[in-house]
């Protein structure tokens, strides 16, 4: 029985071109030292001053994010400590049509020995329990005046270049932009604010 099994696994590798299975042995051997970006672990700043990090902050651009897709320029979100690891947030910003939108959530600081690494929520407490109420906000980059910030997501699904002005110098956006496509970001997919853009 043992004999049968291996005649029928080796068949198909007899008439298997030599090149294809040099191939896929290099691959194999190779596969780790080639991973992604995006499969490597997500390194955050050192440390966040909580205090300083409050108050108003600019979208100078953004992946594609649900929360945000009818918001077309304008974006701020304001930061207010409500607690030694919480702030209140609310987000604003102006629609296609010239009308503003606002939504408001709750951050929380997950890891308190750098404060680099938070959760964001916009659902009502009632539904906090959700598993997908949170999303994670990690600070990657972090001006040393706090004027501006690289924030994204372990999984790279969100990601924002932030300022404390609607505009950032154009030699800053680029080494973001350039920081987070090396950390694995879909850059190519960001959108540019309006304000941001003049």
């Amino acid at each position: 029985m043992q004999a049968t099994w291996l005649r029928k696994f080796a068949a198909p590798l007899r008439r298997t071109p030599r090149l294809t299975l040099a191939a896929v042995a290099a691959l194999a051997v190779l596969a780790p030292t080639i991973a992604p970006a995006r499969a490597q672990p997500l390194e955050t700043v050192r440390r966040v001053d909580a205090e300083r990090y409050a108050g108003v902050w600019h979208e100078i651009a953004r992946l594609p994010y649900r929360m945000e897709e009818r918001c077309v320029a304008d974006v701020t979100t304001a930061f207010v400590r409500r607690g030694m690891t919480t702030f209140d947030i609310e987000t604003r910003c102006r629609r296609a049509d010239g009308s503003w939108e606002t939504d408001a959530g709750i951050v929380r600081i997950q890891d308190t020995a750098t404060n680099a690494k938070m959760e964001i929520r916009f659902l009502p407490l009632a539904l906090a329990w959700w598993p997908f109420a949170w999303s994670d906000y990690w600070i990657l980059d972090l001006a040393p005046d706090y004027s501006y910030a690289l924030v994204g997501a372990p999984a790279r699904d969100a990601l924002w270049i932030l300022a404390r002005h609607p505009v950032l110098e154009t030699v800053v956006v680029e080494r973001l932009v350039a920081k987070a496509r090396a950390l694995g970001f879909p850059v190519d997919k960001l959108i540019r604010s309006q304000s941001a853009a003049g």
